[in-house]
């Protein structure tokens, strides 16, 4: 006689949705980073592409009733959000799904959010683990644009912070506020440390508001879910609302009851699903974060970056990257002449060359694209790698 029963593949879908409705929910809120910056649409591709402003028009004086008018243009860019993948498997014993007495995925969900939020924010500012095909994180992208603020042998944290120099004058600098920080659990101390002439403290915990710790009216968060890399900055300050993030609309949830997990680096078999008598719930989870900066008033090149950092006492090691950027030489010439005022992307990061065609920018160790191009030449894309010592390399452009 045939017995009916709702096993395990007939109720997955059921679970699956469940679980990434509450994904989708729950996800951003434990990431700094996704719950300050501001939230597009779901993806429905791979990659999204975002028209943005690159130059605004000019107005002229005319001069005399008779004077002529003059033109002006105004330009746009495109700026892309890539989805990359992150994926989290977390194995389970059957017997204790069979023993347990509350709810394991209740309890294992809250889990998965904070490994995703944890992922997210590592790379996303810090840059640590940054998928290839995203570009520059927060911090390094402050550092080219000259935004970090290294704090000294005696600091001085109330103008390291909110003084002429500091880091919320470097973001107001380019013409946007602060909207929040991000700092490590450690600055709360020095936070308390500042005081008045009085001797009161500038920062403490209101009771009675919704927000413990502000920075010039900016909520401050201290993220606690492992992800601040105190080595790297100790507070960042920014415009959040500049920051753009995107989910990619197709996360997927399984339960998986055969199959092997394997260690990624040895591809040991670490687990035998069949034979262990286990279950893996696998989450895949894909988003895209861009820093479009479109054009201001006070931005004109785009060259600057609406956050800004404070350098831990030992600051993070870097070496120096020189780009010269020529044309290409003619006749008996063995090098080209110097292009003044060609755009070089770092991973993202907008430079503009002198008038030696030169930029410099000091990077932490790893591999960059580098995108050039100028009016009237040819557009390239070359790579550079930092590892032990300063970089210096020559990039040709040909003539169109």
């Amino acid at each position: 006689m045939a017995v009916n029963i709702v096993d395990r593949q007939r109720a997955e879908a059921l679970i699956q949705e469940q679980l990434i409705n509450t994904i989708q929910q729950e996800a951003p809120a434990n990431s700094a980073f996704m719950s300050m910056a501001r939230k597009l649409p779901n993806m429905s591709s791979k990659t999204t592409r975002m028209p943005v402003l690159d130059m605004l028009p000019t107005a002229y004086w005319v001069n005399g009733d008779t004077g002529m008018k003059q033109t002006t243009k105004q330009e746009w860019d495109n700026v892309y959000l890539t989805a990359a993948e992150l994926a989290v498997i977390v194995p389970i014993p059957e017997a204790v799904v069979d023993d347990a007495s509350f709810d394991i995925i209740g309890e294992i969900l809250p889990r998965i959010n904070e490994a995703i939020g944890e992922r997210v924010d590592s790379a996303v500012i810090f840059g640590n683990g940054r998928p290839a095909e995203w570009d520059l994180d927060i911090v390094t992208r402050a550092r080219v644009a000259g935004n970090n603020v290294a704090p000294g042998s005696s600091p001085d944290y109330y103008n390291l912070l909110l003084g002429d120099g500091g880091v919320i004058s470097k973001v107001e600098e380019m013409g946007t506020m602060v909207t929040g920080a991000i700092a490590s659990m450690g600055m709360r101390a020095k936070l308390r440390g500042i005081k008045t002439t009085d001797g009161l403290p500038i920062f403490k915990s209101d009771m009675q508001g919704s927000t413990n710790y502000t920075l010039d009216g900016a909520p401050i968060q201290f993220p606690q879910n492992g992800s601040f890399d105190s080595s790297i900055a100790q507070l960042i300050v920014g415009d959040f609302s500049k920051a753009v993030y995107a989910i990619r609309q197709d996360i997927t949830v399984k339960i998986l009851d055969q199959g092997v997990i394997q260690d990624p680096t040895t591809k040991e078999i670490v687990y035998n699903l069949a034979q262990q008598d286990m279950i893996a719930i696998r989450v895949v989870f894909r988003m895209g974060w861009a820093l479009p900066n479109p054009v201001t008033r006070m931005n004109g090149d785009r060259t600057g970056v609406p956050f800004a950092f404070l350098e831990p006492a030992t600051a993070q090691t870097t070496k120096k990257l020189t780009l010269t950027v020529t044309d290409t030489p003619t006749g008996d010439a063995s090098s080209g002449t110097a292009i003044e005022g060609a755009t070089v992307l770092i991973d993202g990061a907008k430079k503009l060359t002198n008038s030696s065609g030169k930029v410099e920018v000091n990077l932490p160790a790893g591999t960059y694209k580098v995108s050039v191009k100028a009016d009237g030449y040819k557009s390239t894309t070359d790579e550079v790698t930092i590892s032990t010592a300063a970089v210096t390399k020559t990039i040709q452009l040909a003539a169109k």
